[in-house]
C-alpha cells in the first residue's frame, strides 16, 4: 500500500520561512514523482510544486517561483519544500503527493496523497 506522510507546517509571520517534509512508503516497482498541493479555505486545491524521480526536473506554480524550493533526499523517498518569504496568501493546508511516472498537475492522478499539514502566515 502506497502512502505519504508530511510534517513541518506551522504558523509564521509574513516574510518568514518554513520547511515541509514528506516520506513516501510502499512504492516498490518503479520510479515515482513527488509533489506538493495546497488548499486554502473556500478555494480549490492547487499544485504548488513537483519534482521527478531524479530530482533534476522541477515544476512550480508561478506564485511561488523564486520563494519555494522543492527537493528530494538521497534516499529518494523523502521530499522537502523550503518556503521562504512567506506571505498571507500562502496560508493553506499543504498536501504531499506521490505518483508513479512523471509529475502531473492534477492531484487526482496521484497514487498517494497525505493528510495535510497546516501552514498559516500572518501579516
Amino acid at each position: 500500500q502506497v502512502q505519504v506522510v508530511e510534517s513541518g507546517g506551522g504558523s509564521v509571520q509574513a516574510g518568514g520561512s518554513l520547511r515541509l517534509s514528506c516520506t513516501a512508503s510502499g512504492f516498490t516497482w518503479g520510479y515515482y514523482a513527488m509533489g506538493w498541493f495546497r488548499q486554502a479555505p473556500g478555494k480549490e486545491r492547487e499544485g504548488v510544486s513537483c519534482v521527478n524521480w531524479g530530482g533534476d526536473i522541477t515544476h512550480y506554480v508561478d506564485s511561488v517561483k523564486g520563494r519555494f524550493t522543492i527537493s528530494r533526499g538521497v534516499a529518494r523517498n523523502t521530499l522537502y519544500l523550503q518556503m521562504n518569504s512567506l506571505q498571507p496568501e500562502d496560508t493553506a493546508m499543504y498536501y504531499c503527493a506521490a505518483r508513479y511516472g512523471s509529475c502531473s498537475g492534477s492531484w487526482a492522478t496521484y497514487d498517494a496523497l497525505g493528510q495535510g499539514t497546516q501552514v498559516t502566515v500572518s501579516s
